[in-house]
This record gives structure tokens, C-alpha cells and sequence, in this order.
């Protein structure tokens, strides 16, 4: 089997994340790496270890010496970008979120319905092996009919990227739409329903303060509480902090039934835990008959766990991504619509809590897509 040949556009933090991934699959290499910046670029083509390097991602798909792309630059830069690559026929994973705003997404999502090459949109939470026992378990009906999702996440500041570009809402689509696009993505998909309603409570009040770029202050939300309304009756939850370093738990994600409540329990990365040590996930059952809590860790591979900062998801992501690139058969399972609904609730989310109004996403003329 000749190995699948990837090529990577943005090379910063999550594209240089993808690449040892792509390093853990069996036949499969990255043959070109692109980025507009010449230390990236270098790190990147050090990295690949002989592939070739490109300033421009136009001068990267002309070389044609890849099989599937990886979309992974500023938020901002993906529409115009998608449509370069969805003139190809070859496979892409487009880096979340697809677009900063529900209308470049609803139009990525018409330019591609003639294409025959599957796009998929990377959310990588998908594939937390604690969030992945989550969803086999509710498959299974340990929880019974849900009625509820929760999620909270407690973190780190947003880190340090080239140009800055993540402080600001213009380039990233704002807190809601750049980090929380993952959370919203797993609300829809765990609860089988689309999203009608949304409502948000929150601020930029502890960090980037003292930052100044060009004399601007960044203004992106750095803590929030979510709640979105879903067309079968039920609901979600979102708690978003991300000044609270010291918690043991990054994500929590749990499903309430009624038979039993579900979490999946996620660590942060080990370069921010204080011993710089990978900690195990866990997956509890809360079960509503016995009135018993049961707990199991969920093991990762340490190799799968150093790659990345995402708790092995990136690699698992890679794994069904690359399946489906060698089929040349099947549709991905991160679809551009998945990648339109969590941009469209993100967006509602930043507008109720400018505005502190409840947002009625059926009043947005929003395409008639079907649950995931």
C-alpha cells in the first residue's frame, strides 16, 4: 500500500498537533506543509522530515503531491481557503470552527454539494476515549431516554498564537464560536436533536486585561454560561471558565437519563499539569436504582497522549479520517453540517450575551439539515 500523503496549511500549534498524529498511522506521511510565517514553516518542515514547504497554500495544491488536506489556519482565513481545496478533488479536514459566522458555513456547505470528495469538520472532543465510553454506554441505554446535557470546562487562558490572531472576535468569531463550537457540536450530537433556542450569560473580565495590540484590548469572553434548548423538549448546559488552572477535571461532559447519569471526565494536557505528568481520564455511572456510583479509568496510550494536547482524540480522529480517505466510499462523520450548527449556536451564544437576550435560532433561516 503506497502511504497516504498529506499535506498541512497552517502550521502553528493544532497543524504541528496533526502532523504527530499523522506520524502515528501506519503508511501514512506529510508530503507538504504551508504556512505564510518562515519559523513555522521551518518547524513544520523539520518536523515532516523531507517535505516540501510552501508560503502560500494555492502554490501547495498546484504542486499536487498530496492525497488529503488539513486545513488548520486563523479561523478567518478557512472560507476563502475551503473553496481553493473544494476545487480539488481531494479529501480535507477542516480544522474547527469551519467558518467564524453561520453564513460563510452555509455557504461552504452549498459550493460543496456538487463535490464528490468528502470535507471533514475536526472536532477532535468527538473522540476523548472518556467522551467515546460516554456515547457507547448511551447507545447501549445505560442512561435511559436523556433529558440532559452538561458540560463544564475549566481551564487555561488561550494561548499564545503568530499575529495574535486568537485575541480578538473579528478573526476568531469570538470565545463562543472559536473554543465552545466543540461543546455544542457534542450537545446536538448526544441528545439526537437540533438546537431551536439559546441564551448566554458572560464576559471578558480576568484575562489578556493588560494585553494591548495596536493600542486595542483583546475582547474575547474568558467565562460564560450557556443554555440551549433542543426541538425534542430537551436541554443543555455549558460553564466555560478559562482562568481556573488548578482543577483537576478540564472537561466534564455528562449525559442525565432516566435511569442513571452518565460523565465522561477529561484531564488537561500534562504540559499544564503542575508535576507535567498525563493523568488518566474517568467514566462514571451514576445509577438511579441502586443509588450507586461506579467509576473506571479510562486508559490512553502514552505515545497517543504525547502528541497532542487534546487527550488522544487528535490521533483517533485521524484514524477514521484516513479510513475513509483509503475507502473512497462512505461520507465523514463530522459532516460541513455538524460544522454549521456549532458555529450557529456559538454565534447565537456571543450574541445573547452582548445583547442578554434569548435567541431563537429559528428565526435565522437556517438551512434545513438534519440531526447528526
Amino acid at each position: 500500500m503506497n502511504p497516504l500523503r498529506y499535506g498541512i496549511i497552517g502550521t502553528g500549534m493544532m497543524g504541528q498537533e496533526h502532523m504527530r498524529n499523522i506520524a502515528l498511522l501506519a503508511d501514512a506521511r506529510v508530503t507538504a506543509v504551508c504556512d505564510p510565517d518562515a519559523g513555522m514553516r521551518a518547524q513544520a518542515a523539520a518536523l515532516a522530515g523531507g517535505a516540501q514547504d510552501f508560503s502560500d497554500h494555492r502554490a501547495l495544491i498546484a504542486a499536487d503531491i498530496c492525497d488529503a488536506y488539513v486545513l488548520a489556519t486563523p479561523n478567518d482565513l478557512h472560507p476563502g481557503q475551503m473553496r481553493d481545496l473544494m476545487a480539488t478533488d481531494k479529501p480535507i479536514l477542516c480544522e474547527k470552527p469551519l467558518a467564524t459566522t453561520a453564513a460563510d458555513c452555509r455557504a461552504l456547505m452549498q459550493a460543496a454539494e456538487a463535490r464528490r470528495a468528502p470535507v471533514w469538520v475536526a472536532m477532535e472532543y468527538r473522540y476523548m476515549p472518556p467522551v467515546e465510553r460516554l456515547r457507547a454506554a448511551l447507545a447501549d441505554g445505560l442512561a435511559g431516554t436523556p433529558h440532559m446535557v452538561s458540560i463544564r470546562e475549566h481551564r487555561f487562558p488561550f494561548l499564545d498564537k503568530v499575529g495574535d490572531w486568537n485575541r480578538f472576535n473579528a478573526r476568531t468569531g469570538g470565545t463562543m464560536v472559536e473554543k465552545c463550537c466543540h461543546f455544542f457540536d457534542l450537545m446536538r450530537l448526544l441528545l439526537g436533536s437540533d438546537p431551536i433556542r439559546v441564551y448566554a450569560s458572560g464576559g471578558a473580565d480576568v484575562n489578556h486585561r493588560e494585553e494591548r495590540y495596536d493600542g486595542r484590548v483583546p475582547d474575547i469572553v474568558d467565562h460564560a454560561y450557556v443554555t440551549v434548548d433542543f426541538a425534542s423538549g430537551t436541554r443543555a448546559m455549558l460553564e466555560l471558565c478559562m482562568f481556573a488552572e488548578g482543577s483537576h477535571w478540564q472537561e466534564v461532559v455528562s449525559v442525565t437519563g432516566d435511569r442513571a447519569r452518565l460523565d465522561a471526565c477529561v484531564p488537561g494536557p500534562a504540559r499544564f499539569a503542575p508535576d507535567g505528568q498525563e493523568r488518566h481520564s474517568e467514566f462514571v455511572i451514576s445509577d438511579r436504582a441502586s443509588k450507586r456510583e461506579t467509576r473506571e479509568a479510562v486508559e490512553v496510550d502514552a505515545s497517543i497522549l504525547g502528541a497532542g494536547d487534546h487527550h488522544g482524540s487528535t490521533y483517533f480522529q485521524h484514524e477514521r479520517f484516513a479510513r475513509l480517505v483509503r475507502s473512497g466510499t462512505g461520507r465523514p462523520e463530522v459532516s460541513l453540517a455538524d460544522g454549521y450548527w456549532s458555529v450557529l449556536v456559538g454565534e447565537a451564544a456571543e450574541r445573547s450575551i452582548r445583547t442578554h437576550q434569548v435567541i431563537d435560532l429559528r428565526e435565522n433561516g437556517h438551512p434545513a439539515v438534519s440531526a447528526a
